[in-house]
């Protein structure tokens, strides 16, 4: 029993203030983690497009300036948003990921090299269709629509303000082996771009499950008691009421019944106040296990309990609650401390047709007063 009403007092004295700014910390640690992750594979996007560039150089489609310059631009590219993330200039913006400023970022950079080397200006374009899936893994369907605007506007721009020729390098060999590669790599490119966005995904569902988890703790924890584990008086009260009405309805008994613990005074202050917790707990947990599942027990205030029992007219009520003074009664209060012994007396009432809670317990209390006078440890009906 003592290790039982020891875990529940652990598992109560839960701090929502520390979970929930360690689970601000954690979900921030995470954030910089996923855009630390999205700017790696930006640079890698980068580097792969410069080697197929290089590659065309070499066949003498392009400048070998091309290749140079375009690496320079996209590693400036992370570098800028890098340091947006790593400080506080990123507190400016209402998106921490930065979606729409990177993706039309990386537009300008395709379609602005597009422009300037259109004998390799597929290699650009195809480029779009990752800067896009990119950004559609964070992108609000407002920011989507900003993104595509951008996007439909350049290549309107480029396609039908100029004359320049777009082409897909196939003169030799070399370029198509280049023009093959930059075709895979971009399916491979999107592809992966749809596995890292399955991965957030199932992230996000993990989160959500842990999180609903976590609600329901808290909940569970607002309706009951921190030192015994039953539910609080808030609680108790409000099941109070509701059984009372549903017994209204259905015109069936419902008895309650006030408990307390005999001289509890006298426990605490022969025995310290640890003891006594420890013999609250225990009675707890003792009722708990002797109650059926339709009753309902909570702490009432300091050493009284109240036990809802629902479809029991009193006299079954009063058996009931004379069973578990006897349980209580022969319970080894000893192992507590040596000679301590710990009774009960209760007060039960059956509801009246149109009774009122109110007027229910304070009849259950009457017949509790009327224990205590006869001498404690014993149950009296109303």
């Amino acid at each position: 029993m003592q290790s039982a009403a020891t875990s529940l007092s652990s598992l109560f004295a839960t701090k929502p203030v520390v979970a929930e700014k360690r689970s601000s910390l954690g979900l921030r640690r995470r954030n910089i983690r996923i855009r630390r992750q999205m700017l790696g594979y930006v640079c890698i996007s980068y580097f792969v497009d410069t080697l197929l560039l290089a590659i065309y150089a070499q066949s003498g489609a392009l400048p070998w300036s091309i290749a140079p310059i375009y690496l320079g631009c996209g590693l400036a590219h992370a570098l800028i948003f890098c340091l947006l993330y790593e400080t506080r200039l990123g507190n400016l913006f209402s998106d921490p990921y930065l979606v729409v400023p990177q993706a039309i970022f990386g537009m300008s950079i395709m379609l602005g090299f597009a422009w300037l080397a259109p004998e390799a200006g597929f290699l650009f374009l195809c480029n779009l269709f990752i800067v896009f899936s990119f950004s559609s893994l964070r992108a609000t369907a407002q920011e989507t629509a900003v993104v595509w605007t951008a996007m439909a506007t350049g290549l309107s721009i480029l396609l039908l303000g100029s004359d320049k020729q777009i082409e897909i390098p196939l003169h030799t060999f070399t370029e198509r082996v280049a023009t093959l590669l930059a075709f895979v790599f971009t399916v491979g490119r999107c592809m992966f771009i749809g596995i890292f966005s399955s991965s957030l995904r199932a992230s996000l569902y993990n989160k959500s499950v842990q999180l609903k988890e976590a609600y329901r703790r808290i909940e569970e924890l607002a309706e009951l008691d921190e030192l015994t584990g039953a539910f609080n008086r808030r609680c108790i009260m409000r099941m109070l009421d509701d059984e009372v009405a549903r017994a209204q309805r259905s015109n069936t008994p419902c008895s309650v019944a006030l408990i307390d613990l005999d001289w509890f005074k006298r426990i605490n202050d022969s025995h310290g106040h640890p003891i006594g917790d420890e013999v609250l707990r225990t009675f707890a947990i003792t009722v708990f296990a002797n109650i059926r599942n339709i009753d309902r027990f909570g702490r009432y205030g300091g050493e009284e309990f109240l036990l809802v029992m629902p479809e029991t007219a009193s006299a079954a009520a009063a058996n009931i609650l004379d069973r578990l003074r006897l349980i209580v009664a022969e319970l080894d209060w000893s192992a507590f401390s040596s000679g301590m012994a710990v009774t009960i007396s209760a007060g039960v009432a059956e509801m009246n047709p149109g009774e009122p809670p109110d007027a229910l317990l304070a009849r259950a209390d009457e017949a509790l007063y009327a224990a205590k006078e006869a001498g404690r440890n014993r149950v009296a009906r109303a």
